[in-house]
């Protein structure tokens, strides 16, 4: 057995420290059937990956079961998954004068086959939204040597009846419960201005779209006639037009300068902000207009951090950790497709992926780079090559599991078997029968 995967059993032997006897086995089972992807050749089948990984039908159908019915919650998998990344050392939180970011995003397995299923979630591509299973994710960003990495800290499910919106409220609310006093969230463009400012002090970066437009927090001087002014002036960012009419920007309260590699970029700043339904009074916060010459419109963003605009700047281009979750999960590890109709097993499989896809990538990111073939002379250490290089592997390579984690050896012979054991309720016996004539 090569070191590699030595070091993810042993890696997943920790992840399950806590889980009962026997549905250990079984989420073990089925995280190397996702790590090696085995789901991704079966196209989301349970049963079929799990076989694919060489094991005995009596393994396969113990890992489907752990998986619909074990007792065990994702959060406390997360919380060993965290714990086992700050014991080794390998990942060290990004920091721009002195933040450091943790990035938020909802993602979605769209499931339109499947019946029953409320939650739903727009998709650009079909320009309408489908029938989805959608998760809140709150991520803490890093780096591993040379590769940048997020851990995921929060992993929230779409409740029945709930919006997206309310969706992203919640996941803003729990994540700013979680944030040290040097973090600060990253949102992109879907989440709410309004929303953001609601939670009490929260620190935050996120984009905004280019009409954005807010007031001052000051009230202007009184003109000697009329009403006194009961808002601010209006600042709009950036210049626009409507109705064939040009509408000019206002000017910044202070610019800056920087360089990145050969390009020059440029920022103007707003400071001291209210939304632009507000009074002065209310939380306040700042306008931050990147212009970088690779692109042809500038980079609109709202914060609350009292930093520089390269700090701002640099802190919303590492929200891309949060994206890199999703991609490993559904089209690198095969979970964008999947076949299970259950209750729970519809958000245990994804929650399961997601945190697979993010092993698959720390353990390629802190292991030598495992090559494709002979053709791949510059093999960097990414997860793609680490799946490529577990797809070739034998379950009956694995050691023999001992100790804690292990088959259950529980006494069945008490139990019904047969057509009997499918009887889930007891029979109501028929009500006696009455005389009508008397």
């Amino acid at each position: 057995m090569s070191e590699i995967v030595y070091r993810i059993c042993c890696l997943l032997t920790q992840l399950l420290a806590d889980v009962p006897v026997g549905t250990n086995l079984g989420l073990l089972h089925l995280f190397l059937a996702l790590l090696s992807g085995r789901f991704l050749s079966a196209r989301g089948a349970v049963f079929p990956a799990l076989q694919a990984l060489g094991l005995a039908p009596d393994a396969v159908r113990r890992a489907e079961a752990a998986l619909c019915y074990g007792r065990w919650r994702t959060s406390d998998l997360l919380a060993r998954w965290q714990q086992y990344v700050a014991q080794e050392g390998h990942f060290v939180p990004t920091a721009y004068d002195g933040i450091s970011p943790v990035a938020c995003d909802l993602t979605a397995f769209f499931r339109p086959q499947l019946r029953g299923l409320a939650s739903k979630h727009y998709v650009s591509t079909a320009g309408k939204a489908l029938p989805a299973v959608v998760f809140g994710l709150c991520v803490r960003v890093g780096h591993v040597g040379t590769c940048r990495l997020g851990v995921p800290r929060l992993l929230l499910r779409r409740d029945a009846g709930e919006s997206d919106a309310t969706l992203q409220t919640r996941l803003v609310t729990e994540a700013a419960r979680t944030l040290l006093p040097h973090e600060a969230l990253l949102v992109d463009a879907g989440f709410a201005l309004c929303d953001l400012l609601g939670v009490a002090s929260v620190r935050f970066v996120a984009r905004e779209r280019s009409n954005q437009t807010a007031r001052r927090a000051v009230l202007p001087a009184y003109k000697g006639k009329g009403r006194r002014p009961q808002c601010g002036d209006l600042v709009r960012a950036l210049p626009r037009t409507h109705a064939g009419k040009a509408i000019a920007s206002t000017l910044p309260d202070e610019t800056a300068r920087w360089q990145d590699g050969k390009h020059r970029l440029s920022a103007h700043v707003w400071n001291d902000l209210v939304l632009p339904d507000q009074k002065p009074g209310a939380p306040t916060f700042r306008i931050v207009a990147i212009y970088d010459p690779r692109y042809k419109e500038p980079l609109l963003l709202a914060t609350t951090l009292a930093v520089r605009a390269w700090a701002v700047w640099r802190l919303y281009r590492d929200r891309w950790p949060v994206e890199q979750l999703p991609l490993a999960a559904k089209p690198m590890l095969g979970c964008e497709r999947a076949f299970v109709f259950g209750q729970e097993s519809r958000y245990r499989l994804p929650e399961l992926a997601l945190l697979a896809g993010n092993v698959l990538s720390y353990v390629a990111a802190t292991s030598a780079p495992v090559a494709s073939g002979f053709w791949d002379r510059a093999a960097r250490p990414t997860c793609g090559r680490l799946r490529r290089a577990l797809g070739r592997l034998d379950c009956g390579e694995l050691p023999v599991w001992e100790g804690q984690l292990r088959k259950k050896n529980s006494v069945t012979a008490h139990l019904w078997t047969g057509v009997r054991a499918h009887r889930r309720q007891k029979a109501v016996a028929d009500p006696p029968k009455t005389n009508k004539a008397a």
